[in-house]
């Protein structure tokens, strides 16, 4: 089943008024996406790729975040622009990119109000079978129990990043689009919550959109991957099929090799890695002449 389908779509971020390049000309932003048609299947898919490479603002487009300027994108059949409210949060749930909340409101009540005021209405079970309802399975397989009766404003970023992976999965949505959900957390802790998620996507059939640094994880749990390269070109298929060396050479503009088993440099980081690799070989032939 098709889950996101872009038809003829362009989108571009405003000017900002006064943002100079070095020449002291105004910089007007490029097209992220210029008249681009793609579909998308349902299932567990993992958005890689450097950063401004278009990952979030795909991400923003398929949930309805950002309209485009021109084209049509529909989510599960239904243009996702035009939708309101509760109609598009039952269809697309978000985890933006590392959120900030000033709320002293207890977890507990707050996951309780997710969980009872969702598609699921505070009634579902639990998807491992092991605890009595989904809340109870949440708070165990995200570590929150030492949480619970702490307001969001009191607990670390990484336990942040747990509370809204709970929130996501109790609200029930038909898809859910992730941007750097496992920021600030313990490497057993991703591994963790990427099972849970992924058994979760398969038991309800809910989507699941997420965008990570580590490409090991991408290849231990994508079903598939979009992998994104600095032109707006993207790639699509299984992670065997995407993630080739010569694939993310191209996209990172470094040696495969570099960024081993995780993508943990942004590109500029790696780029100028890679130039002092460069220097430093350079160097010891010169010494050797």
């Amino acid at each position: 089943m098709d889950c996101i389908s872009f038809e003829d779509v362009s989108f571009s971020y405003p000017m900002v008024e006064g943002d100079l390049d070095e020449n002291g000309k105004q910089i007007v932003p490029q097209p992220v996406f210029d008249h681009f048609t793609g579909v998308i299947p349902s299932g567990f898919t993992s958005l890689i790729g450097p950063n401004g490479a278009g990952k979030s603002t795909f991400m923003m487009l398929a949930s309805g975040r950002l309209i485009p300027q021109s084209g049509c994108i529909n989510l599960f059949g239904k243009n996702i622009s035009v939708l309101e409210g509760e109609q598009k949060n039952l269809l697309a749930s978000v985890i933006y990119q590392n959120m900030e909340f000033e709320s002293d409101d207890k977890v507990s009540n707050l996951l309780s109000y997710v969980y009872s005021h969702g598609a699921l209405k505070g009634n579902a079970k639990s998807i491992r079978g092991k605890q009595n309802d989904l809340l109870s399975e949440t708070i165990e397989v995200f570590e929150l129990e030492n949480i619970l009766n702490h307001g969001l404003i009191e607990i670390s970023k990484g336990e942040i990043q747990r509370v809204l992976l709970a929130f996501s999965i109790l609200y029930g949505s038909a898809s859910i689009f992730m941007d750097e959900p496992l920021f600030a957390m313990e490497y057993r802790q991703k591994v963790s919550a990427l099972e849970y998620i992924k058994d979760f996507c398969a038991a309800t059939g809910t989507s699941v959109f997420i965008s990570m640094h580590e490409l090991d994880l991408t290849r231990r749990f994508a079903e598939k991957v979009i992998l994104f390269y600095p032109n707006r070109d993207m790639d699509y298929g299984t992670p065997d099929e995407v993630l080739t060396d010569e694939s993310l050479e191209k996209a990172y503009g470094v040696p495969a090799a570099m960024l081993k088993d995780k993508e943990t440099f942004t590109r500029e980081e790696l780029i100028q890695t890679g130039e002092a690799i460069l220097k430093i070989q350079q160097v010891e032939k010169s010494g050797k002449k």
